[in-house]
């Protein structure tokens, strides 16, 4: 097949994750297989797969005939052998153990067609490591989404040292079609891209809740309708440029450089977060809001959902 046409999806893990794919590629009407060696987790899958492909046509994310023919049709494997061997693209979705993702990999790529393209969800893994036991490496690569993964448009794509550029084309292809919006990570470093600016923007956040400044709620107040409304239109980097104004970057960048640089002599710095701050920091996120997780996360799809909308304009 050509990259214009839909390719067969085979998901491999019925978590999280691969209810994500499952759910965002259905919703799109492209023919989908789920599999997990965990037989037990199929049917509950299965289930909670249809419930977020209802929840995206209620959303408008999907056109109901399209996602219901295309849910009608969805297969559930009753083996790997029959859950990938006609994939075009298998999508691997289990646990983030390495030693786990390896197997599942391997086993896949053993009963795969040698046209497939395997990808790994993996967050914290890297491609190079990934690989280890497989045969066809440059048909590998990382596709890294963010939950709820049938929303969020964003997917981090990591090529392994000798992924075919093909492949990765393929794979920017076939996620754009999807609506997502892939960006190519030139070269391994720990944890993602975004892992790493949650993990750089959290920590300042833990921090001003343990020491007092802003309790949780104030925090979450001060990043949802500031920085992060702003950068969701921009990015942070054309989010400066604008605010220069007349000014040239240089001479912003220049003016504004020694005022945060006092501010990054004071951001927190630690590496590891105290096992009691953080049974306080837990404690204190459990009191905000554990009553209310139900409503509230049906409220972030919603808001996400206009968010996303008011962005194509």
């Amino acid at each position: 097949m050509t990259r214009f046409e839909t390719p067969q999806v085979a998901i491999v893990g019925a978590g999280e994750a691969g209810r994500g794919w499952a759910a965002l590629a259905v919703a799109a009407g492209w023919p989908v297989t789920i599999y997990d060696a965990d037989s037990e987790l199929l049917a509950p899958a299965a289930d909670a797969i249809a419930e977020r492909v209802i929840a995206l046509i209620r959303l408008r994310r999907a056109e109901v005939s399209v996602a219901e023919d295309a849910l009608n049709l969805m297969k559930v494997g009753r083996s790997l052998l029959q859950a990938v061997s006609d994939a075009d693209w298998i999508i691997e979705a289990v646990p983030e153990d390495l030693a786990v993702k390896q197997k599942a990999l391997q086993l896949a790529e053993q009963v795969a067609r040698q046209s497939a393209i395997l990808t790994s969800s993996a967050s914290r893994l890297k491609p190079s490591a990934l690989v280890a036991r497989l045969e066809r490496p440059a048909r590998f690569l990382v596709t890294h989404p963010i939950t709820p993964v049938e929303l969020t448009p964003l997917v981090e794509v990591v090529p392994g040292p000798t992924t075919d550029p093909a492949c990765v084309e393929d794979i920017r292809f076939w996620l754009s079609m999807l609506g997502r919006s892939p960006i190519v990570v030139q070269h391994e470093i720990p944890g993602l891209i975004s892992e790493r600016l949650i993990a750089a923007v959290w920590r300042e956040c833990i921090q001003l809740v343990l020491d007092g400044v802003l309790d949780v709620e104030d925090v979450d107040r001060a990043v949802s309708v500031g920085p992060a409304l702003a950068w969701a239109t921009t990015g942070p980097h054309l989010d400066r440029h604008l605010a220069a104004g007349e000014w040239s970057v240089d001479v912003f960048m220049g003016n504004l450089m020694g005022t945060y640089e006092e501010i990054w002599k004071t951001l927190a710095e630690w590496k590891q977060l105290d096992p009691e701050d953080q049974k306080r920091f837990a404690r204190l996120i459990d009191k905000a809001y554990s009553r209310y997780l139900p409503e509230l996360r049906e409220a972030r799809h919603a808001r996400l959902v206009r968010l996303l909308e008011a962005l194509r304009e």
